[in-house]
């Protein structure tokens, strides 16, 4: 089993929280086989927030991968194209069960001291 902590925005944080946005999008895929994500709230939040299971890894042509995610993204064309600008191929974590903590949690609770610019193995 193998988990990660991803840092996001806390407007996309809501929205994959109350499951409106079932597609998470990076630039590079994990090494591992992701089975869960930790969700890092950024500023002014700055807090973990929940977790969501994490269904599969897509990776192919972004447009390919817009046609198919768009409607779940969470996100306009605009910022999709802007965000992957200089890739040819684009992934998407599609997200299952989500879990929302009663009570977030300061990185350093799990012993972490600064969040991840990409993502951080747990």
């Amino acid at each position: 089993m193998c988990n990660i902590l991803l840092s996001i925005n806390p407007e996309y944080v809501e929205q994959i929280l109350n499951g409106t946005k079932t597609y998470e999008y990076r630039k590079n895929v994990c090494k591992r086989k992701v089975d869960k994500i930790v969700i890092y709230s950024t500023y002014p939040v700055k807090k973990i927030v929940g977790e969501v299971e994490v269904l599969d890894i897509i990776q192919m042509e972004k447009e390919e991968l817009w046609n198919m995610t768009k409607d779940k993204s969470g996100i306009t064309k605009n910022f999709f194209d802007k965000y992957y600008e200089t890739k040819d191929k684009a992934v998407a974590y599609k997200l299952g069960r989500v879990i929302r903590y009663e009570e977030p949690k300061l990185l350093d609770s799990i012993g972490i001291k600064a969040a991840p610019q990409s993502y951080l193995y747990l």
